[in-house]
């Protein structure tokens, strides 16, 4: 997938391609999402982004913690975008709903079943060790959340039940997409596609 929009901390006009910032932020988002926090190194982050460790510190005087958690908003957004894409892509809720599993399916597949979900590698491992990590990985849950309640809602759904199946859909999708990365199949994608247009209808 291609970089998305970054956050309000990491403006558009700052984020260009011979921008060492930039290429701090996006070379860890992508190791963080392949291989998690721990996994990754601050040597390897340098090397994927031909910086050193004085360019780091110049920009996220924190260190690693800190770059980790501005590349976890820049990938969530990137997720954000192709969940808006499925999102937007009907005006039947349900096959929307379906849409986003497509476009996860076809993402993964594309990356070679290395990029999943861009936060889900880190959040599990560093619950309980960095309040900074957890709380932007929560914010980009709750955000993906709120992006598929609004389209229940804008569907027929109440709100209290959009809410509470936009949560059921997310969990569907996270577990999904978890399932199709460790079998190399997209499979479970695509079947939690078909169920989740079921699911949805049937709340209607």
């Amino acid at each position: 997938m291609k970089p998305a929009v970054p956050t309000e901390q990491t403006p558009t006009e700052r984020v260009e391609p011979g921008d060492t910032r930039s290429r701090l932020v996006m070379a860890t988002a992508t190791l963080l999402q392949r291989q998690g926090y721990e996994g990754t190194s601050i040597k390897q982050i340098l090397q994927e982004a031909a910086a050193t460790y004085g360019s780091l510190y110049h920009h996220f005087p924190q260190g690693k913690e800190e770059l980790a958690a501005e590349a976890l908003r820049f990938g969530a957004a990137e997720f954000t975008d192709l969940l808006r894409q499925g999102l937007s892509s009907s005006e039947d809720p349900a096959e929307a709903v379906a849409n986003c599993a497509h476009l996860m399916a076809d993402s993964l597949r594309d990356s070679d079943w290395a990029d999943g979900c861009p936060v889900a590698a880190t959040a599990l491992e560093i619950i309980g060790r960095s309040p900074l990590i957890q709380r932007t990985s929560d914010e980009a849950l709750r955000e993906w959340q709120e992006l598929i309640a609004d389209t229940l809602h804008r569907g027929g759904h109440t709100q209290d039940h959009a809410a509470a199946l936009a949560c059921t859909i997310l969990s569907a999708l996270e577990g999904a997409e978890l399932l199709s990365r460790v079998s190399s199949d997209d499979a479970p994608l695509r079947l939690a596609a078909q169920h989740l247009a079921i699911l949805t209808h049937a709340g209607l």
